[in-house]
């Protein structure tokens, strides 16, 4: 019997990060759900099991770096291996001129979307080693390449995501390990009602749809390492 593969999920809590979890749930996969809400971790548990799967649960504020690391022993202590990350969480921060935004602000922007996941590289890496097809995602934002006003810290780090794990993936050349950039685009979830009141919400894909590619790039099937795929270019295939 086929050992079920073992995914980690960030931001599992709501919007493409739960969707994700949830799909992967259903094809079989164990998935460690983090988010720092336990009562919507417990939630998602519910659905996960009545779909016949298991999640560990691990409620978690992705600025807690010692957290991180301690994530990384207890996976290698009770399973040996990590077969795939979904780097989903993110925050919008402040949105509005560089100039007046808060130091505090753009320092957790920055913590959240880049430097905690350096930390889950650092802490989950010897564990993705372990896999026979390790497979990691991590969630991008067309902001980064294409900078547009009042945007500063969330398209710093999002620009910052992209050439950290571009280059992670330039060192896996002659290993196993696949890392890719998914790239949502325009998704029906919280953080785009923020950015964007005024849009329509039914002219963009809903959490369900893009989760649906996004779980596609930690698959055993998946060859493709060092690139950014964009949603709008898979849906305007279809």
């Amino acid at each position: 019997m086929t050992q079920p593969r073992l995914i980690l999920v960030t931001g599992a809590s709501r919007g493409i990060g739960r969707s994700a979890a949830l799909h992967l749930a259903k094809q079989g996969d164990v998935v460690i759900a983090i988010a720092r809400s336990k009562l919507a971790l417990e939630k998602l548990d519910d659905e996960i099991r009545a779909a016949g799967s298991e999640a560990v649960l691990v409620p978690m504020d992705l600025k807690d770096t010692k957290g991180i690391e301690t994530l990384g022993k207890v996976i290698g202590e009770q399973f040996g291996r990590l077969d795939g990350l979904v780097a989903n969480a993110g925050i919008l921060g402040t949105l509005g001129p560089l100039e007046t935004c808060g130091p505090r602000s753009f320092e957790e922007t920055i913590a959240v979307n880049l430097t905690a996941n350096f930390h889950l590289i650092r802490s989950l890496g010897p564990w993705l080693h372990q896999s026979d097809a390790p497979r990691t995602v991590f969630v991008t934002s067309g902001v980064a390449r294409h900078p547009r006003a009042f945007w500063g810290p969330y398209q710093a780090a999002k620009a910052g995501l992209e050439a950290m794990v571009l280059g992670w993936a330039d060192e896996q050349e002659n290993l196993s390990l696949r890392a890719n950039l998914f790239n949502p685009g325009g998704t029906r979830t919280g953080m785009r009602a923020e950015a964007m009141p005024g849009e329509d919400p039914m002219t963009i894909p809903s959490p369900d749809e893009v989760a649906a590619e996004l779980v596609k790039l930690v698959s055993k099937d998946e060859t493709r390492t060092g690139q950014l795929i964009n949603y709008r270019d898979i849906a305007a295939v279809h």
